[in-house]
């Protein structure tokens, strides 16, 4: 018999890398749900293969475990602001929330983002103190900076009184004590002091059935599923049920044709649902996040968190190279404004716009990484794109001026290189906000920069620091227009013939600048071969082949010997271009090119200024 006393709702909210997902791989293992035979692979939650990939969390995922007769719904969420989106709608979902803080870091961007939004709904955080094993661990300091944390956010007394575990999560195991902090315990502590702190839902069962969708996703069965909690009531298979938007007004009736929980990982068909469970309802067709699906009776619908807004933007469009065709198979403007379609459906953070040809579309996002990620899914899954720099989305007041978004930003980095990273930030209209000293060995410094700022200077920063730093920003607020930034790039090298790059061409360009290609790569003409090292643009002949006489032998190209081509991610390629230039996205190449291919259309409509 189904009992809200023994149902808990948590989520986990954390920084990027602090743990959560490992921390939650352990307590599944540790719960017993899985068989003792059976074969479980790391980072479980991270189902989706970029997640595996870039070791971050992008998508707001559940699962289910009971232990000690309690059953415990379990959210692993985002710790990337790009993915805020995924945050915000899910603590609508939970009761309590396991904050996750890194032993020697301590609180970062995301942190603060994540927990803002959790105390302002009322939760009543558990504070884990993660990798508590590292040799640099500043176990105190960071406790003091979370308490700090906490009263800068106005939490209230009852969550200012929170309770604190010590913690490593790829290990399993948690105490309450560093005393005791040994490595030989488990997660009880944990399992613990979730039933004891974190409250039952609060619902009513003898209301009309409501329940707020959450998040959106599909199954090749059954079709659209939404995934959220059940607010009051409940519901069996095959009721007829409708669904209500924020403004109250009908979405779309519809019958109730499957009902899932939770167990691990694996949905699990189950005949009824009730208040204060996470369950998965079938049977919908444009029932959406934010909707509240309800019993007939109902004509209020459930308050849903606001979300931030994009503050930057690209415009996608067909690929229009000469190798257009040749790699993927969606490459019409109708399949890619589909896929959008489907994206802005479920993704909250992201908007879409169709220009007035209908050949592009401009998608915003919360930044470059969360729209990097958008593109690449696209690209393994057959589409072939065009893609412009990032804009910055802006905004006007009452009075019409221009307001732009400003982000938080904190570097930690070797004191060797606060100097160059704070001229560096400031000639980008970065303003310091405050600077510590001695923190795990480094310099802590917290900027406000406009959001256009900071395009392109993830790789710069990287290079500036030699690997060391680590930046992390956080949307803070829209300003009045700081004016004009220099984003400062060398001319590119065009390619001004289509072929096959050979080594002895790019041997001579060598001289010329730093190359993004190889020997035997395919070129096309307008294509970005390179970057001069001047300030102009360059057209080369990176496929010309050497002549052949009795003393000149083809074979000798194999003993010339080039630097290494500079590669550069999605995301830097997207920083990297001017106005006049694109990013040719492919499911097996990703290429530079300019706008207009051919020399005389560039000189007649002119470069546009970067």
């Amino acid at each position: 018999m189904f009992s809200v006393d023994n149902l808990r709702n948590v989520a986990i909210i954390a920084h990027v890398d602090h743990g959560k997902t490992t921390l939650i791989d352990n307590m599944l293992s540790q719960s017993g749900i899985f068989r003792d035979n059976q074969q479980v692979e790391k980072r479980i939650m991270d189902s989706n293969a970029l997640e595996k990939e870039r070791g971050i969390t992008i998508l707001a995922k559940n699962t289910s475990f009971e232990y000690q007769g309690i059953k415990y719904n379990i959210i692993d969420t985002p710790g990337h602001a790009d993915f805020g989106g995924e945050v915000e709608r899910i603590l609508s979902m939970v009761d309590g929330a396991i904050l996750l803080v890194d032993s020697s870091e301590g609180p970062m961007p995301q942190t603060k983002f994540v927990l803002s939004k959790a105390l302002s709904i009322g939760l009543k955080p558990i504070v884990v103190i993660n990798k508590v094993d590292r040799p640099d661990r500043r176990v105190n300091e960071v406790i003091d900076e979370i308490f700090s944390l906490f009263i800068s956010l106005d939490a209230t007394d009852e969550q200012l009184d929170f309770p604190i575990l010590y913690a490593v999560g790829k290990d399993g195991w948690a105490v309450d004590d560093m005393d005791k902090a040994d490595g030989s315990g488990n997660l009880r502590p944990l399992f613990d002091l979730m039933s004891h702190h974190v409250q039952p839902p609060q619902v009513n069962l003898d209301v009309p059935f409501s329940m707020l969708g959450t998040i959106l996703t599909s199954d090749p069965y059954v079709g659209r599923l939404l995934i959220g909690k059940v607010y009051s009531g409940s519901a069996k298979v095959g009721e007829t049920l409708k669904s209500i938007n924020l403004d109250g007004e009908l979405v779309e009736n519809f019958k109730l044709t499957k009902l899932f929980g939770f167990r691990g990982v694996e949905r699990i068909s189950i005949n009824e649902v009730y208040a204060g469970d996470i369950v998965a309802i079938a049977g919908i067709k444009t029932t959406s996040v934010a909707d509240t699906v309800c019993a007939q009776s109902v004509e209020i619908p459930i308050d849903s968190t606001e979300v931030d807004p994009p503050t930057m933007s690209v415009d996608i469009s067909v690929n229009s190279s000469p190798f257009a065709g040749q790699e993927g198979t969606k490459v019409t403007s109708r399949m890619i404004l589909d896929r959008l379609k489907a994206e802005a459906e479920t993704n909250v953070a992201m908007s879409l716009q169709i220009s007035d040809t209908g050949e592009s579309f401009e998608v915003g996002g919360r930044g470059e990484l969360q729209l990097g990620v958008l593109i690449e899914t696209m690209r393994r899954e057959g589409f072939e794109l065009s893609v412009s720099r990032p804009k910055i989305l802006f905004k006007k007041d009452a009075n019409g001026a221009l307001l732009e978004p400003i982000e938080e930003v904190v570097v930690d980095v070797d004191e060797e290189f606060t100097g160059i990273v704070v001229e560096k930030i400031s000639a980008r209209k970065g303003e310091i906000v405050d600077m510590k000293s001695n923190i795990g060995g480094k310099a802590r410094i917290i900027f406000h920069v406009p959001s256009r700022g900071l395009i392109g200077y993830q790789a710069e920063f990287r290079n500036d620091t030699k690997g060391t730093g680590v930046l992390s920003r956080l949307f803070h607020e829209h300003q009045k227009y700081k004016g004009d930034i220099n984003h400062y790039r060398k001319g590119v090298l065009i390619s001004n013939g289509s072929g096959a790059a050979t080594a002895y061409s790019l041997a001579g360009l060598e001289e010329r600048g730093v190359l993004f290609v190889k020997p035997k790569d395919k070129l096309y003409e307008g294509m970005v071969v390179g970057e001069h090292k001047r300030d102009n643009d360059l057209e080369v002949n990176a496929v010309k082949a050497k002549q052949l006489t009795n003393m000149r032998a083809s074979g000798t190209d194999e003993n010339i010997k080039l630097s290494p081509p500079v590669l550069m991610t999605l995301e830097e390629m997207l920083s990297y271009i001017h106005e006049d230039e694109l990013v040719e996205v492919t499911p097996q190449s990703i290429r530079l090119r300019k706008k207009f291919l051919n020399a005389n259309d560039r000189k007649k409509y002119g470069k546009k200024p970067s």
